[in-house]
């Protein structure tokens, strides 16, 4: 029997980059006037496009496009800093990719940032494909972005798992016809991802491989 096919979410699921993600909002709002979200506001939209999440604080689509270019300039500058792999994850990657199994990225940002974050940590070609917000019309938690990833992989959902740290990896997976798995890593905790009703939910990735 081959191995199934496996994909992943990127933040909060292979690499730890939550900080990253909330400073990166905290820089984009600071110093301009009107509404903005608190941490706990945007921590609950982590997972889903950011144009959305920017819009629902936004003025108007100008306020947007601000918003969104301090938003990008901060997590390219603070990037490494910010951002690290969840303790044993690369040679998690490595380990299964060198069993044969097909991987792949599916991730609400744009493609750039999911490849910048790969290359830092060193697994980049263990994957053979990365979908970004550029790669579908529908987001997270519709199911295109996973049903592109199978396309893509030349893989079947019912011989795939999604393996993400929120509800809506879950729910894109589940509507895609795939097995799920949930990881406690992230910003999302156990009540909130066991209401999504994944597969399996786990502690940390590494977890994963006697699932598999």
């Amino acid at each position: 029997m081959t191995t199934p096919a496996l994909l992943f979410d990127l933040d909060g699921t292979v690499v730890d980059s939550i900080e990253l993600i909330v400073q990166a909002a905290e820089h984009a709002f600071d110093g301009r006037e009107g509404p903005r979200p608190s941490r706990e506001e945007w921590v609950a939209l982590i997972g889903t496009p950011l144009a959305p999440m920017l819009r629902r604080w936004a003025h108007d689509e100008d306020d947007v496009k601000f918003l969104w270019d301090r938003y990008r300039a901060y997590q390219v500058a603070h990037h490494d800093r910010l951002v690290a792999p969840y303790p044993g994850v690369v040679d998690l990657i490595r380990r299964l990719h060198e069993r044969g199994h097909a991987m792949a990225i599916v991730s609400s940002k744009v493609e750039a940032g999911i490849r910048r974050s790969l290359d830092y940590i060193g697994v980049t070609d263990c994957f053979g494909a990365l979908i970004g917000i550029e790669a579908t019309e529908k987001h997270k938690p519709d199911p295109e972005p996973v049903l592109i990833a199978l396309e893509r992989l030349g893989a079947t959902a019912n011989h795939a798992w999604f393996i993400g740290d929120s509800p809506y990896d879950v729910i894109a997976g589940h509507a895609a016809g795939v097995r799920t798995i949930g990881v406690l890593s992230g910003p999302y905790d156990r009540a909130a991802m066991e209401s999504a009703k994944p597969t399996h939910l786990v502690e940390t990735l590494t977890e994963i491989e006697s699932l598999l």
